[in-house]
């Protein structure tokens, strides 16, 4: 069994070894990642996922970003420990920390991934918000924590203020 709590600055280092052992080596030259330098992640939705005996099984983080000019989140990255993969873990971080985030007053959420997998949360392709190159733009999605969040929205996500 898992408890959810937020992530703390202590966690920092032991979020980042997950995320060392689940993704490519490369993973921050990624384009997300140009989005993050800089920037803190937004507190209280960066959420671990902790077995009993306190070991970290999963992470999820979250960025302010501008997308098209107004405020949005950025998810990610998402993390299961290989271990625990396939016991869905992931879709409980995902969804908590989703409610969260409509609770928090946000309004929006983008991400750059897999539709198949994403899909089941609500995201959807954004044929009009632009990320920076050299991402695949199928593979950014969008999910409205209010209703019309994105209609009329077109442009690129750059770096919050």
């Amino acid at each position: 069994m898992f408890t959810l709590s937020p992530e703390t600055a202590d966690d920092w280092w032991e979020v980042e070894a997950l995320y060392d052992l689940c993704f490519a080596p490369g993973r921050s030259a990624l384009s997300s990642y140009r989005l993050r330098d800089g920037v803190a992640p937004v507190a209280g939705l960066c959420q671990l996922a902790r077995d009993g005996e306190g070991v970290v099984g999963g992470a999820i983080r979250y960025w302010p970003v501008r997308a098209a000019g107004q405020p949005a989140l950025l998810l990610g990255p998402v993390a299961v420990h290989p271990t625990h993969q396939g016991e869905g873990l992931g879709g409980l971080l995902i969804n908590a920390s989703l409610h969260a985030a409509r609770d928090s007053g946000w309004d929006r959420v983008l991400l750059v991934g897999d539709a198949p997998y994403y899909s089941r949360f609500g995201f959807a392709k954004l044929d009009h918000i632009v990320m920076p190159p050299p991402t695949n733009p199928d593979r950014v999605l969008g999910l409205e924590l209010t209703p019309g969040a994105w209609d009329g929205l077109a442009g690129e996500v750059t770096r919050a203020a």
